[in-house]
């Protein structure tokens, strides 16, 4: 292991600059050294969601925008909303004066580049040789690329101001004369830079032969972070984020309720993952699990507090819940056919094609004789689209939708008896209707499936009982 960590820094926090330098630059992880340290900076609050689509909403960006063929002209507005924003945060952090023109100036090089790119490829299109659609892949990455080039850039040269010796590492692969792939990429990058004495400011995107959204899409900037700590044989691998990973929700439990869980192991951090609520996507924990890495998740606001830390072999000392988490919006998509007992694989099967197509996340799923339900975390556009096709496929089957909460007590190790009867109980007695539940041997967690409206008592609920009514001071610790 190298004496260096690699730190990653949330959208939300990189858009408060004063509190990245002062909290995060300035109070280095290994005492009396700033450097030893490399930053993977995400772009700065809300500019994915201009520049591709909105993760939650699904409200179109830029790239939603380009790839509806029909409406080619839609898309130009968009960018220059992209180009006012970014040049409203650049007038933000710059005073007037030559540093600013710089960032200017690289701004808008980047941005017209782009732009004919994209009235380059539209006019090809034009041609019936040539389909939009094979490009898309390529377009999406190109414009998700802008928004890290954009906030490293700004990064890197207002640390230079305030007397950082800070490098900006640009990994977007702009006008790169050749392709390579993530690992080569990486490894060129840093070859030539001394950690002892220089604080690398290094892009969440990075441009890859294969391409890194096609398989993790919005959570490219994890895997580039990841691959940087194994690759470089990092100490410890950080994400300072705008809130700790505590036992529930702050806003829903309150704040004087809610603890920092403080150790868990990379199992916990998956299931999270699987709700939604991503302390690291599960593909980029993997390389830091196998290389034997340690994750610890900081709050960019309370610098001192040492967050908590994720390794691969941390089992709490008796069984325990760390955390009460959950998901809104989650849509119950319903398939009953009589005729599917005996031979339920086949209908399984074709609906996770189904499912697959449209790219819908599935949180969990029930079977029985006759039944398939899956719990889709999906907008309402693509939710319609599933439907729509679900009945074609499946003409003589009953299928329903219903929009759900999924409500999840999670721990590194839940085995003992009478867990799940505490909190079935705690639940009932707010009057909280279970609609689902879902526990696996394993018992690393319980899911709660209850209507959306219920979705804040279910919480309070179990955070009450399986934390609040236990040992405060830490994740709770039920002894068998």
């Amino acid at each position: 292991m190298g004496q260096h960590t690699v730190e990653k820094i949330g959208g939300t926090s990189m858009s408060d600059y004063r509190s990245v330098r002062d909290n995060i630059i300035f109070k280095p992880t290994l005492a009396n050294n700033m450097y030893q340290r490399v930053f993977v900076v995400s772009a700065y609050a809300g500019m994915t969601d201009k520049l591709l689509e909105h993760k939650k909403t699904g409200d179109a960006g830029v790239f939603a925008l380009f790839a509806q063929e029909r409406k080619q002209n839609n898309w130009f507005p968009a960018l220059q909303d992209v180009r006012t924003a970014m040049l409203e945060i650049n007038h933000s952090l710059f005073d007037a004066g030559e540093l600013r023109h710089k960032a200017d100036a690289f701004l808008n090089s980047r941005l017209q580049e782009a732009q004919e790119c994209l009235e380059d490829l539209h006019r090809l299109c034009q041609h019936g040789h040539f389909s939009i659609s094979e490009h898309l892949a390529t377009v999406r990455e190109m414009l998700a690329s802008l928004g890290e080039a954009h906030s490293a850039w700004n990064t890197a040269h207002l640390l230079q101001r305030d007397g950082v010796n800070a490098v900006f590492v640009d990994l977007t692969g702009w006008n790169s004369p050749s392709h390579m792939s993530l690992d080569e990429r990486i490894l060129d990058a840093f070859k030539n830079i001394d950690l002892s004495k220089e604080l690398p400011i290094t892009t969440g995107y990075a441009h890859s032969e294969t391409g890194l959204m096609s398989t993790f899409d919005r959570g490219y900037s994890e895997m580039t972070f990841s691959r940087i700590a194994v690759l470089t044989e990092a100490h410890e691998a950080v994400i300072h984020k705008e809130f700790h990973l505590s036992s529930a929700d702050p806003r829903l439990v309150g704040e004087t309720k809610a603890v920092p869980i403080g150790r868990t192991n990379y199992d916990v951090a998956d299931q999270l993952a699987n709700l939604g609520m991503e302390a690291i996507h599960p593909k980029a924990a993997k390389g830091l699990r196998q290389s034997g890495i340690a994750l610890r998740v900081k709050n960019t606001f309370e610098p001192e507090h040492t967050g908590t830390l994720i390794t691969g072999d941390y089992v709490s000392d008796a069984p325990c819940v760390e955390i009460i988490a959950g998901c809104r919006g989650v849509f119950a998509v319903e398939l009953f056919d009589q005729d599917m007992a005996g031979d339920i694989d086949k209908f399984d099967v074709d609906i996770l094609k189904v499912l697959r197509q449209f790219h819908a996340h599935i949180i969990a799923k029930d079977i029985n004789a006759n039944t398939i339900t899956h719990y889709l975390a999906i907008n309402l556009k693509t939710l319609k689209r599933v439907m729509r096709v679900l009945h074609e496929r499946f003409a003589d089957a009953e299928i329903t939708q219903r929009k759900v909460a999924i409500v999840s007590a999670i721990g590194s190790d839940m085995k003992t008896t009478g867990m799940l009867a505490k909190a079935v109980k705690a639940i009932a007695e707010q009057e909280v209707n279970v609609l689902a539940m879902h526990q696996s041997m394993r018992q690393v967690d319980m899911q709660f499936v209850v209507d959306e409206e219920d979705y804040e008592k279910a919480i309070c609920s179990l955070h009450k009982e399986l934390v609040e009514a236990h040992n405060h001071g830490r994740a709770i610790c039920l002894a068998s």
